[in-house]
């Protein structure tokens, strides 16, 4: 069993900065990708970042050079740090992580962190 906890969502004026964490705990063994995905009202859920085990990133082409996706292996923990914030940037953050346990792989999301910009 694997938990994901996000905490750092809130309500910010355009032009504000973020910082959401997501922990996770349970029987993990290693976590590979981590990442945040994002879904807006009346839209699909979509990725804003990731995260390799490696360090390597990617992000949405809307977030570039906005945000940045760090993680720390001691903690299991994902950040995402949001600069410049747009009312666009409005909607439910949710992060995912895609773990090794005793009984294989798993892909486990957490609950969602709502942020919301306002112009």
């Amino acid at each position: 069993q694997v938990q994901l906890v996000e905490s750092g969502g809130g309500l910010v004026q355009a032009g504000g900065s973020l910082r959401l964490s997501c922990a996770a705990s349970g029987s993990i063994l290693s976590i590979n990708s981590m990442g945040w995905y994002r879904q807006a009202p009346g839209k699909q859920r979509e990725l804003v970042a990731i995260i390799t085990i490696a360090g390597n990133t990617n992000y949405a082409h809307s977030v570039k050079g906005r945000f940045t996706i760090s993680r720390d292996n001691a903690k299991n923990t994902v950040y995402l740090q949001m600069n410049s914030l747009k009312p666009e940037d409005t909607a439910v953050y949710y992060c995912k992580i895609n773990v090794l346990t005793g009984t294989g792989y798993l892909e486990v999301w957490g609950q969602g962190t709502l942020v919301t910009v306002s112009s």
